[in-house]
């Protein structure tokens, strides 16, 4: 059996990524808001920050591993922007950062209760703080920019330099990624 190790991402990527690219097939409907490239550059940051659960793949289960998530992310572009271009006004931001980081609480929170019940104030801001260091940086400015500042996808996409449709995805994988985080610091998500 051949073994993934952390040094080997990127000469797996470099071999099967042309392929799993190729494979990928967006919609005349969506082609303006994003690309195949799109969904690579988040496949390809997964695919890194997952090294450790990889590790003892064989370079066939990386193939499969690769085409799978770089689906799910074709997907996932696809479920942000059918929703809507923009979320509902009352879910978005407001010009006070504490209530900003209530509204995102809010909004990661999956058990039916409100941010306010699962939280007490600080420290429910101090908690999604230091979940937000621990996100990939473009992840990070991602929410920084949508959720806590208020600005438009376009506008992100602009400060990002990418698509309006990778931010729809990146904002997507953030905010899993920060269940992921606050559920296992809280035990409430």
């Amino acid at each position: 059996m051949i073994v993934v190790r952390v040094d080997d991402i990127e000469r797996l990527l470099a071999t099967h990524a042309q392929a799993v690219l190729r494979s990928l097939h967006i919609a005349p409907l969506w082609r303006a808001s994003f690309d195949a490239d799109d969904i690579m550059q988040v496949t390809y940051l997964e695919a890194f920050l997952a090294a450790d659960r990889l590790r003892n793949c064989t370079p066939d289960e990386f193939a499969a591993w690769l085409r799978r998530r770089a689906e799910q992310n074709l997907r996932d572009a696809i479920r942000g922007l059918e929703r809507a271009k923009r979320p509902n006004p009352s879910r978005r931001v407001s010009t006070d950062a504490e209530e900003s980081q209530a509204l995102l609480l809010e909004e990661l929170v999956t058990t039916g209760d409100t941010a306010s019940r699962a939280f007490a104030g600080r420290e429910a801001r101090q908690l999604l703080s230091r979940a937000l260091d621990r996100l990939p940086e473009s992840y990070r400015r991602t929410v920084e920019l949508y959720d806590l500042e208020g600005r438009s996808i376009a506008e992100v996409a602009d400060a990002l330099g990418r698509s309006t449709g990778a931010i729809y995805m990146l904002r997507a994988r953030a905010h899993d990624r920060l269940r992921e985080i606050l559920g296992s610091a809280t035990g409430f998500l």
